[in-house]
């Protein structure tokens, strides 16, 4: 006979059988009293455990009750435990929407990347998902991740990054357990390599998608035009050549950087505040001011000895690299913006900032800097098994390829008299 005293005693790991219903048991936690059915899987032969109740609320008559229904599933072929497993799946997959797959991405993808890098992933997940964000998960087929991707053809690099986040999302939701393992992640697989970019629209025609790097006669045209743009457009543009830096580091760059040294003046960028940042063999980038760029940051460390160099009242503190490439479009020849608005007009077309850093870096090639160092120069992990095995800091040979560059920039600005504001 079950015995209620026996019941309350029992100990943290033990439990209590009832004559005349095999399997039922009565187990003990630090906390509660459960009553299980154990039985042998007539699917598999492995032993099971399904739960029925908690003693006292359920009394034995009730247990009985449900251990009786649990054995006639089992006599008749069935398996409770997996079954009662699965339909809290299946209860668990109808609530699992798009939306909530979404929101759990970007609460773990959060502390992941950059604060801007997320906030685009963020609007993305929140405003082009509309036709399916209330839909579940799980019941996503191939047409429906088809159709949403390819109404964005026309913009084929954001339709990319839709498709990818996406892919990201449900990789993360199948991981988590949160979609059942047999779901596929059609966002993966459709439209797979078929989504090429067209290049960048001028006045309604796409210019291709060719990386621009401009040609010395073009650059002997541009650098002695730069002082028509503000002091810090021209400064930045500067350093861009200068340095073969990248925009943001260059906006973002502090006067507790830069430090005055035995062989000259240095700027160490802070991994954080490169690229590749994540990337676990990067290393702090030690770039040497040479030339007009060892002018530019000593001018500005005159008025700026602390915090930004290019500072700026926005969110950031520091002028925004945006405002480089606003700058070199309103400037630009074919620039139809605030048509009342006179200002000079670039002698060379179609390019942008960051063409400044490709060029820099072109011609290093041109100059015959060696491809793995002049890599090196511009910030680039060396490829493969070189970077995780050569740890050389390179210091040496940046200043003497960027002490090259410098005197080749400034052989080429003097083929041209500057012009005036």
């Amino acid at each position: 006979m079950f015995d209620a005293r026996a019941a309350k005693a029992l100990g943290e790991g033990d439990h209590l059988t009832v004559d005349g219903a095999p399997g039922l048991r009565l187990v003990a936690t630090a906390t509660a009293r459960t009553w299980t059915y154990r039985y042998k899987s007539p699917v598999d032969g492995r032993m099971r455990q399904v739960k029925l109740g908690r003693w006292p609320a359920m009394g034995l008559p009730a247990a009985l009750a449900a251990w009786e229904r649990r054995k006639a599933e089992r006599d008749a072929g069935g398996d409770p435990a997996a079954e009662k497993r699965a339909a809290a799946v299946e209860a668990k997959a109808e609530h699992y929407t798009v939306r909530r797959a979404c929101a759990d991405f970007l609460a773990a993808y959060k502390n992941q990347v950059a604060p801007k890098t997320y906030a685009e992933a963020e609007r993305i997940l929140t405003t082009d998902l509309v036709p399916i964000e209330d839909r579940v998960a799980s019941s996503i087929t191939r047409a429906d991740a088809f159709d949403l991707i390819d109404g964005k053809r026309e913009h084929p690099v954001q339709a990319g990054r839709v498709r990818q986040l996406l892919g990201a999302v449900w990789d993360r939701a199948l991981d988590a357990g949160r979609l059942e393992p047999d779901v596929p992640n059609w966002w993966r697989l459709v439209l797979r390599g078929k989504l090429k970019s067209k290049g960048k629209k001028v006045k309604g025609k796409h210019t291709g998608v060719a990386k621009r790097v401009l040609n010395e006669p073009e650059l002997a045209l541009l650098i002695p035009w730069m002082p028509n743009f503000s002091r810090d457009v021209a400064d930045a543009l500067s350093l861009y050549l200068w340095t073969c830096c990248r925009g943001a580091e260059i906006v973002a760059m502090e006067a507790v950087e830069v430090t005055d040294e035995p062989d000259g003046l240095w700027w160490t960028v802070p991994k954080r505040k490169l690229k590749m940042r994540r990337l676990p063999l990067l290393t702090d980038l030690r770039v040497p001011l040479l030339g007009r760029a060892e002018q530019i940051v000593r001018r500005r460390l005159a008025v700026h000895p602390q915090g930004f160099l290019f500072p700026s009242r926005g969110k950031s503190g520091h002028i925004e690299q945006k405002a480089l490439g606003v700058a070199t479009w309103s400037h630009a020849p074919g620039c139809e913006l605030r048509p009342e608005w006179v200002r000079p007009r670039l002698p060379v077309a179609d390019f942008s900032p960051h063409d400044l850093r490709r060029t820099s870096r072109t011609l290093l090639a041109s100059m015959g800097c060696p491809a793995d160092l002049a890599e090196v120069v511009i910030g680039h992990l060396l490829p493969d098994d070189q970077g995780t095995y050569n740890r050389h800091q390179y210091d040496g040979e940046r200043r003497e390829w960027l002490t090259r560059l410098s005197a080749h920039l400034e052989a080429i600005s003097a083929e041209t008299r500057p012009t005036g504001r």
